[in-house]
Order: C-alpha cells, then structure tokens, then sequence
C-alpha cells in the first residue's frame, strides 16, 4: 500500500474529526479528538480579562473545549480580518467574544460587531434578566427573557445625506424575519415551559413597519394556543417595566427596541456586570455580554464582574450539549455571591475581580465530582 494512504489513515483516525447536530438545540459543533472547538475573540476592553476568566473556568469544570482564538478588536478590525472571523465561526459553529467598540464620532466606521451578526445571520439575540441572591434590587424574584430580531429594523447600516443638513436613515421591517423571530419566541417560550409572550412594538406612529412586526407577531401566536399572547407599545412597556417588572415573562421585539429593553432589565437586576447575551442563527452560535458594553473605563483595574461573561460561557456549554458542566459553572458563580457573600463593587461588594474569581474557581472545584462521565 502507498505510504502516503498509510499515513492519511493514520493521521485521520488520530485526528478523529466528527461533526454532528443536536437538532434540539439546532447546533452544528465541530469535533476534533472528542473536543468542542470554539472561537474566542476577545474583543475590546475588558474583554481580554474576562476571557481568560472564562478560560480558568471552563479548565476548572474540566469541560471538553478547545479555543482557536482571533485578535479582533477595534483596532485591529479590517475587512479581511473580519472574513476570518466569519468563516471560523462557520467552520466551528460556536464563538464567545467580547464587545468590539464603534467609533461613533466617525461616521464611516461601522460597527463589527453588527457586521458579524449580519454576515452570519445571527437572527435572536436572547437575554435572559433574573435576579440573584443577595443582590439588592429594587424588584425580587424577577425572571425575563427579552427576544431581539437582531439583523434588521435601524441596525440595517442604510444611511444617507440626501442634501447638506438632512440624513435620512432606513428601518428595514420583513415579514420573513419578522415571523422568524416571533416563532423562535414561541418555540422558546414553550419548550422553556413558559406563560406569555409579549410583542413590544411602535406601530400606532410607524404603521407600516412596525405594524407589520406586529402583525406576524399575530399570526404566529394563533399557531400557540396555551402561550397568553399580548403587544405593548415601547414608550409604555418602559414605563411598566420600572413600575410593575413582575408582569412580564417572554418579550419579542425589533432590533433597536430590544437593545434598549434589555439595557433597562438588566438594570432591575443589578447592572451590566451580571446579564449574558445569547445570539443564535440556523448553524451557529454567539454567546456575550447582555449589554454589549466593552467596560474601558475599567478595563485593567481588577474590578469589572465577570458574572456576565461567566454565564454566557455557561449558556454555550449547555448549547453544546454539556449540561453538567453548565449547571457547574452557573451554580458557582450564584454560590459566590448568594452563599459566600464574594460580590465586585458594581453589586455592592468590595471584592476584585481575581477575589471573586478565586472563589468561584473554589466552588467549581467543590462541585465538579457531580459531574459524570468526563473524559479528561
């Protein structure tokens, strides 16, 4: 037999390359060796510090993940650069990054990070605000998962100075991604085992767009008969939101909406710090920051939360199918704060980032023997 056969064999069985789908969770993972492989991109910020922290953590669960790791930032951002992170994304399925900043005072800079969830069709971005043990808030026991269309609506980059003083700016509304994103709603409000879904909307001022979101938000309700189905104007919903937070369960809205809605929830529960965001599209995963903000003001200090990094690497385990580990993860971190009373300043502690980060790693490592059949 041709050497060369012999060793392609060889090597293809010590590689051991497999890929496979979870239609439960609509993922498509790559294997190499019996591990995950997933891009990490630490972005901007404190992002490089909550990476590695996300590292340490996953090291510590002994979860079966492998990083293949991309340097874009602000700063090193270029079309072709861009491209690589793409086609990594799609080559592995799975990525956890940290916010890329804008430069909004230039107004040919575009942002990267709207850029990746386009190119890649990341249509849901998912937020899920609940409280925590000792963290005071002003509202206990809140549990809201904020659904945002993610790839259109104001996001959609169609700006133009028609004459010197008048920019006109396009909101792009279709009705195919519209129902896509209302049925991913309903999909997770049921299999979540969840009551209400509430259609967070404009459309008494913008008729046509936001009448048509609203409208196939409708339309797929009728299809979720046990699912209570209502639609609340923005400008109220805010307001209902700092008022009377409990009456909410599920909320699906448009792009810009759900920015801002999310950024108010996560504000109930106890700030930026503590809120993962989670963005899904047919193939291929995102997990974040809910809030999408960089922290430069603090990068460097020791002081930024990790909690919301922390349970965005918990949200990709179980995506991958690494239940136990997930549940590890997030058990820790919530141990830290509600049981050891370990909190960074943002929740009102007085822990660095490293201190906290001590005591989680402590609660992984005291919980990792409920994990079972871990191949090391």
């Amino acid at each position: 037999m041709n050497k060369n056969v012999i060793k392609t064999s060889q090597l293809l069985k010590q590689i051991a390359f497999v890929a496979t789908r979870n239609f439960s969770s609509n993922v498509f993972s790559t294997k190499y060796g019996g591990k995950h492989r997933v891009l990490l991109v630490p972005g901007d910020g404190i992002g490089p510090e909550m990476m590695f922290h996300v590292k340490e953590a996953l090291k510590a669960v002994r979860a079966p993940v492998e990083f293949e790791e991309i340097n874009l930032n602000s700063k090193t951002a270029s079309d072709s650069l861009i491209d690589q992170t793409v086609l990594a994304v799609k080559r592995n399925g799975v990525c956890i990054k940290g916010n890329i900043e804008t430069d909004h005072n230039n107004p040919s800079s575009q942002s990267v990070n709207v850029a990746l969830r386009q190119r890649l069709d990341l249509y849901a971005n998912v937020v899920r605000c609940k409280t925590l043990p000792n963290v005071k808030t002003r509202y206990q026991d809140l549990d809201i998962l904020i659904i945002r269309e993610n790839t259109e609506g104001e996001y959609s980059n169609l700006e133009h100075e028609s004459v010197c003083g008048v920019v006109e700016s396009l909101k792009i509304i279709t009705k195919q991604r519209s129902r896509r994103i209302a049925e991913f709603a309903f999909e997770k409000a049921q299999k979540d085992g969840r009551k209400k879904v509430t259609a967070v909307h404009k459309a008494n001022i913008m008729k046509l767009g936001d009448g048509l979101f609203l409208s196939s938000c409708r339309e797929i309700a009728e299809r979720y008969p046990d699912i209570e189905f209502e639609s609340m104007i923005v400008d109220n919903t805010c307001m209902q939101l700092v008022s009377r937070p409990q009456q909410f369960d599920v909320m699906v809205m448009p792009n810009l909406y759900g920015n801002i809605v999310a950024n108010v929830c996560a504000g109930l529960i106890g700030g930026a710090g503590i809120v993962a965001g989670s963005n899904y599209g047919n193939n291929v995963a995102l997990f974040e920051a809910g809030t999408r903000n960089s922290g430069r003001g603090v990068a460097g200090q020791n002081s930024a939360n990790p909690c919301g990094m922390l349970f965005a690497a918990g949200n990709m385990l179980k995506y991958l199918g690494l239940h136990e580990h997930s549940f590890v993860l997030r058990n820790a971190v919530v141990n830290t704060i509600g049981e050891r009373n370990i909190k960074t300043v943002d929740i009102g502690g007085t822990a660095t980032t490293s201190e906290f980060m001590k005591h989680v790693l402590d609660e992984i490592h005291h919980h990792t023997p409920e994990i079972d059949s871990i191949k090391i």
